[in-house]
């Protein structure tokens, strides 16, 4: 099956939700159920699973290196996303926006489907990620200078690829640790919120 009748899959097969989700989680987060987001007060985002595909013919997902800053996120690998603003007509909308500004796409974007939204505790956003295909190949992107340090490619290969799912030591702030698990993306350790996100990608696409 090719990428494009995989993803129209997604327009009308149920989503695997929190469990497939869940599967990528960090062993401490606090686990917050999708009905209880709006007793939260928490922010509204987006972001873009966006699917590109390389001069080899080969599918692949951009993702963003943050530079290092005084925050709950400095230097993580990211979706392309941000929060919702005043002008933005939908969330989608809020992701595409934001994958134009971060990776400097400049062709269409075509909006395949929304996976199910996620909650961040750290930052208190729900998250709403949705999938994308974008036509040009092989995209020529730009990263936006203030915020990404680095695109990497996550190909879908590896994505369903079970042995790049592995487990780790990370340290989001001075001396406190976690053990999570994560995707090895280009010898980037991605975990948290994305890696949760793409979990449930990964599963949905598995279950076809």
């Amino acid at each position: 099956m090719d990428l494009k009748r995989r993803l129209d899959h997604l327009r009308t097969a149920p989503l695997p939700g929190e469990e497939a989700q869940w599967r990528m989680a960090h062993i401490s987060r606090e686990k917050v159920r999708q009905e209880d987001f709006n007793n939260r007060n928490a922010r509204q985002s987006a972001v873009m699973v966006l699917f590109c595909t390389d001069e080899e013919g080969k599918h692949f997902i951009p993702l963003t290196q943050r530079f290092e800053y005084a925050g709950a996120h400095s230097n993580q690998i990211s979706l392309p996303g941000g929060k919702f603003e005043i002008n933005d007509e939908s969330l989608s909308h809020t992701a595409i926006r934001e994958c134009r500004e971060e990776i400097g796409v400049k062709h269409d974007i075509e909006l395949v489907a929304p996976l199910s939204p996620l909650y961040i505790p750290v930052s208190n956003f729900v998250v709403q990620p949705y999938v994308g295909l974008y036509a040009q190949q092989p995209p020529d992107f730009l990263p936006q200078a203030s915020e990404v340090k680095r695109i990497l490619k996550f190909y879908l290969d590896d994505l369903e690829d079970d042995s790049q799912d592995k487990i780790t030591l990370v340290e989001p702030i001075p001396g406190y640790k976690l053990k999570t698990p994560y995707f090895d993306v280009e010898g980037h350790i991605v975990w948290g919120a994305t890696a949760m996100i793409l979990s449930e990608l990964k599963a949905a696409l598995k279950s076809q």
